[in-house]
This record gives structure tokens, sequence and C-alpha cells, in this order.
């Protein structure tokens, strides 16, 4: 059965729109805690709840809240934190649930809720939709729904100093300053990490250059952050820094760039640290787990370094599904999103960002060296905007041409193409022989997408 209103990373839309609004926060809030009470297993009745700085995250987490008090579990605020610190918390207290209200890397006018369950693991696309069947219906949540709102700041406790375990965590990652004599620029993307990994590099030594430090409510991901690297690698060039670190808003990602400003991506990140650990012979069961969205060249790297890898569907809950039934220890996505889970049972980009500086310490390497174990096929993707996602089967053009090049490429390269889980925008990516037949290809894709839906 289809979930309705989660994606591939919790609830996500506009704010104020159907998609996400106050009584949409509490219906899922009583859902939740509806499902958190059928599961089994010894917890406390409490839900960590994180925010990003988004505007509209107070007025959400208080409806949130609302709803999870009147089905009987307890909301307790961590304030402004990134995702991994709601993970991280929700496992160390034995917490029933976590719950962060963001829209991670998207503008400030959306917002979201996505949820962890007992010991801070995501939530099973089976899980989510057992949330949705426990939701009151819509037409009959008005008049609770207000009358549970009035009282609901009194029912939220807050936690106690929320970043302290995290950032004894993080700098724990490093020996104490060694990061004395290290210039580096960090874009915070005006979200959650704007204290925590400053505070956290600071603490190692780091000479720290700022961008998107500063939260106005408004201004998250604008310009800055992981979608947007090209402030960090400008300014890495202008004061010669050893690299650069840019998160998402809510601090599961990150890119970094390399001395020379050069910007690597997470299936770079990601070889890097499993060629490494397969060479220490540490890489749990020679595994790395990545997604369908990886370059092929991960994989030829990880091959000839002696492991392999296992590929899942788009998103990093199916990478941390995956890793768990496999056993392994290391995955995430190329998007930057890289799950360390002898840290932490989710993608955290401080952490990712810290455990290639232990590597680049270890091996006396700049970036730019330790980046070339990858070697990429040539890759071109898009994204289009669309007015509305229409099955790809319900597409015969689109569908022939898919067919067509995916015939013509054969075993030299691979076509994907997919609905984004968290934005209306259909996804082509393209790997070939060589970046000519890749242009292309893809360049044919998007004619035959144009052809049958209204791209916006």
């Amino acid at each position: 059965m289809k979930r309705h209103y989660f994606g591939t990373d919790g609830v996500r839309g506009p704010y104020g729109t159907p998609m996400m609004n106050e009584e949409l926060a509490w219906r899922l809030g009583v859902a939740a805690a509806r499902f958190a009470q059928t599961q089994s297993g010894l917890y406390l009745p409490q839900v960590m709840i994180g925010c990003d700085t988004r505007g509209t995250g107070p007025a959400l987490r208080k409806a949130l809240a609302a709803g999870l008090a009147s089905a009987g579990l307890k909301p307790v605020s961590l304030g402004i934190v990134p995702t991994p610190i709601v993970s991280l918390l929700t496992r160390q207290v034995g917490a029933a649930l976590g719950a962060v209200i963001t829209a991670s890397h998207n503008p400030a006018s959306d917002n979201g809720i996505k949820f962890f369950g007992v010991g801070g693991i995501k939530l099973t696309d089976e899980a989510e939709l057992q949330i949705e069947q426990l939701m009151p219906p819509a037409h009959e949540a008005g008049a609770f729904f207000l009358r549970a709102l009035a009282p609901a700041e009194e029912i939220i406790s807050l936690y106690p100093e929320p970043l302290k375990d995290y950032l004894a965590l993080t700098t724990a990652l490093l020996p104490p300053g060694s990061l004395k004599n290290w210039s580096v620029v960090l874009d915070t993307a005006n979200g959650a990490a704007a204290v925590t990994s400053r505070t956290a590099l600071a603490a190692l030594g780091a000479s720290l250059t700022l961008i998107g430090h500063l939260p106005d409510g408004q201004n998250i991901n604008a310009g800055v952050g992981s979608q947007h690297p090209e402030r960090m690698s400008a300014a890495v060039r202008a004061v010669g820094a050893r690299l650069g670190i840019a998160h998402d808003g809510d601090a599961d990602r990150c890119v970094l760039c390399d001395e020379h400003g050069e910007v690597l991506d997470g299936d770079e990140l990601l070889t890097i640290l499993a060629v490494h650990a397969l060479k220490q012979n540490q890489l749990v069961e020679k595994i790395l787990v990545i997604t369908v969205q990886s370059n092929l060249g991960v994989d030829a790297a990880v091959a000839a370094a002696g492991g392999r890898t296992c590929r899942t569907a788009v998103g990093d809950r199916y990478v941390i599904e995956s890793m768990r039934a496999a056993g392994a220890q290391l995955g995430g996505e190329s998007s930057g999103h890289v799950i360390c889970a002898d840290i932490s049972p989710t993608g955290d980009g401080l952490v990712a960002a810290l455990k290639v500086i232990g590597i680049m310490q270890a091996t006396g390497r700049t970036l730019s060296e330790l980046r070339q174990v990858l070697v990429k096929f040539p890759q071109r993707s898009r994204a289009l905007t669309v007015q509305e996602k229409l099955p790809l089967e319900s597409l015969p053009g689109l569908s022939a041409v898919i067919g067509a090049v995916t015939a013509e490429l054969g075993a030299t390269g691979r076509v994907l193409v997919r609905y984004s889980g968290t934005e209306p925008k259909l996804r082509l990516l393209v790997e070939g022989p060589t970046d000519a037949v890749v242009a292309a290809c893809l360049d044919r894709l998007t004619v035959a997408a144009h052809a049958e839906l209204v791209v916006i």
C-alpha cells in the first residue's frame, strides 16, 4: 500500500499547505504515539524533539507535542539541534521515539517532520504506513486539535544540555588539539549545526572561516550549505584553507572541498573512508553500502581494495536498513549522507568530516591526493520540476527512450530515472563511456520527459 504523506525522509512540504501545517503535525503526533504503544520492548514513554532553524519550527513543535501528549507520550524538547543529536539522545535515553522538525536541504518556506524509533533508528516504510493508518481523520481532527493545542507549552519538558554528550562524542574522534594550525572553512547553511560544528572544530584547535553561521529563521539553505558549495570553495581558495566543510539545514549530511577549492561529494567521501578502512582491515564485513545513485566508479575502487558494495534505493534510511541486514558499519549516499554506524545510527555531517580529517592526519596526505582513489565514470544528472508526478509506467514515450538508451549503453553505463521523494522533481541520471555520450543521452531523456510531463 502506498504512503500518502511520508516520502524518502519523513513528511515534508511547503508550510501552510495541506502537506505541512499545525493540524497535520498534531495528527502525526497522535498517530506516532499510537504506533509507539504497539511496539514491544522496554523504553521510556518519551519523545525527543529537535528542530532546525526555520521560523515555522516552534509552531509545528507545539502542535506535534500536543498530539503526542494527547495519546500518552511525554514530549521533550531539545531545542535547535542537528538531526544526529535527536537520534543519539533517543538511543541514549531509551525513548520511545525521536522526532525532528526539519525540511533538511529544502528552502525555508518548507518544513517537515521525521521520526526515529527505539534505538534512534529511522522508521521503515512499513512503520510509516502504520502511522498514516493510525492518524485521526482530517475531518474529525479540528476541534480536538484546537483544544489540545492551548496547553501544549505546559506539557513540553526541556532536556538539560542537549549538546553536551554529542560534542564530547565528536571531539573524541580526533586527538586533543590535533587541528591546531589547521585553517578550515565551515558552512553550516544557517541551519542546525551553526553552533555544534563550530564548537567541535574550534575545541580541536581549528582556525575557522565561517559561512552560513547566522540563522534568522528565514535564511536556512539560502545560497549556502551543501546544496550551494560555491561560497565554501571560494573561501577556501581565498584564505588558503586545508579544506572546507558544508552541511545541509539539519546537518545530517556534508560535502567537503579540498585545498584547491574543488568539491568532493558523498561518493568521494565514502570511497576514501572505505578504501582506507579496507587497507587497515577495519571495514566490517568488507562491505560499503551505497544507493543506486552512486557512481559506478565507487564499486570499482572498493573492489580493487578487496571489498564489495551493496546498493539500495535512494534514501539514507534504506542504506541504514541494508547496513543492519548485512552487518556493515559504513554506508551512505552521493548527496553527502554518510553513516558511520560505530558512532551514530544515522547520517552525521560532522562525524563524516572528522573521519575524513582523521585519514588526512593518519596518512599525511591532502584531500586532493586522497580523492584520487575514486575515478568516476562519466556521469550527468538533471532535475526537472514537474507539476504532477505521473507514474513513469504511464509515460510510454519516456519509457521507450529509457529502454533505448539503456540498451545502447549496455555494460558501459546505466540510466536512472526516478521522482524525488521530498520535492516535486523528476531526477534523471546517465553514466556512460564518454561525457559526450552521456550528455546526448541525458538530452534525449529530457526531451522525452518534457513531451509527456508538465515541466515548470
